[in-house]
């Protein structure tokens, strides 16, 4: 390890200091859209404190050589098994965020989740990250989903190994930190946000080298080089509602590649969508940025996976700030554990670096873990012990109290 990249270690051990960080040097607009969520933000917290309430326990006695991390995730190997989930503008934190996750990601070896509402396209994202590229869709409902189709053509064309579709946002509900900040969707530059600018040198140095941030994937629909106006007004009349079970039929029968819904939070709707031949399955609340009443997934996780464990893939997201809430995903029958906020916070933090950095924290955070469990790899944490007193039991109303 270099010593620039020691000196990050000793600075920002953990995703929380690099949060700070972030709140430090940012603009007020981009701490706010990257860090707050739904309502009062109770959903973020309640994502966080249910990881925390999730106790592994370890089996000593055993020598065991360096843990091994590395997992496969639909017939892929990867270094190990995080991601970063897809995430909605994020050029907004810090223009150029995309490309700064991409390349993190490639050189990690781990999966990145282009949102269709990225400031790069595909194919751009497939040339930076051409191993670990994964493409998530919203509903583009009109003229019988012509375009979302054709989004999906183009992101198997560039090589993207997963398509992503996004279940869980049928409406855009308000984030009151955003309108306090004076954030307009999709992003505007307005005299308010320069003057707030103004005070992050690594914001405005990040604008220059990459520009305002754009809907990229969505300019060729829009027609020539669409402004603001164009573009809300585009994403307005296109966008919107959550993917039908038959409108999910037609893209497993389009897309042959693993094709993954996210947002799920029932077993019934794991169950449904495996009977579609869904290859995955997201358990998300979408990070507590759409509504702030929902379950953390970390709690309908077991269910899920008792479910559809076996016949799909399961990966878990919101909440995701570390290599032990990894292991406690893992633990609890996912396959992989996914970040989105916890990413941002890195760009905000350090920039072009902060993905990979975070990466770094989030590796050998999860080896510590599986060697202080007694775990030899990802498998033997699986069968760990685990007290979960918050997880929930869908269909009888009872709160299961634990496993192991």
């Amino acid at each position: 390890m270099t010593e620039d990249r020691l000196a990050l270690r000793r600075r920002y051990p953990t995703a929380q200091d690099l949060r700070r960080r972030a709140r430090r040097v940012l603009p007020r607009f981009a701490f706010e859209y990257m860090d707050g969520g739904a309502g009062a933000d109770t959903g973020i917290a309640r994502n966080w404190a249910a990881f925390d309430d999730v106790q592994l326990v370890p089996r000593y006695a055993r020598v065991i050589e360096p843990p091994a991390a590395g997992t496969e995730l639909f017939g892929r190997a990867y270094a190990a098994p995080i991601g970063i989930a897809p995430i909605g503008g994020p050029g907004t934190v810090l223009p150029g965020a995309e490309t700064y996750m991409a390349k993190a990601a490639q050189a990690a070896r781990v999966p990145y989740t282009l949102g269709a509402l990225s400031g790069i396209d595909v194919e751009r994202a497939a040339e930076l990250a051409p191993d670990v590229l994964w493409f998530q869709l919203y509903r583009f409902w009109r003229n019988d989903h012509e375009i979302g189709f054709d989004l999906a053509r183009r992101a198997a064309d560039a090589g993207a190994q997963a398509l992503v579709l996004t279940v869980d946002t049928p409406i855009r509900t308000t984030r009151p930190r955003e309108v306090k900040s004076g954030i307009s969707n999709p992003f505007r530059l307005t005299a308010r946000l320069r003057l707030q600018a103004l005070s992050s040198p690594r914001w405005l140095a990040a604008l220059l080298q990459n520009g305002i941030p754009r809907f990229v994937s969505l300019a060729p629909y829009i027609g020539g080089n669409p402004g603001f106006a164009e573009t809300a007004s585009f994403v307005e009349r296109e966008f919107g509602g959550a993917f039908t079970w038959e409108e999910i039929a037609r893209y497993r029968d389009k897309w042959k590649k693993p094709l993954v819904l996210k947002g799920v939070l029932h077993p019934d709707d794991a169950e449904r969508a495996v009977s579609l031949g869904l290859d995955g399955i997201f358990v998300s609340n979408h990070g507590g940025r759409q509504i702030d009443a929902l379950p953390p997934p970390i709690d309908l996780l077991p269910a899920i996976a008792a479910r559809v464990g076996g016949r799909a893939t399961i990966i878990v997201d919101s909440g995701v700030r570390s290599g032990v809430d990894v292991a406690r995903g893992i633990a609890l029958g996912a396959d992989a554990a996914f970040a989105g906020k916890a990413f941002l916070w890195s760009l905000g933090a350090l920039g072009a670096s902060g993905p990979g950095h975070l990466i770094e924290l989030f590796a050998a955070d999860l080896r510590a873990t599986l060697g202080q469990l007694g775990c030899a790899n990802l498998e033997e944490l699986r069968s760990v012990a685990v007290r979960h007193d918050r997880a929930v039991a869908i269909g009888d109303g009872r709160e299961a109290g634990g496993r192991g």
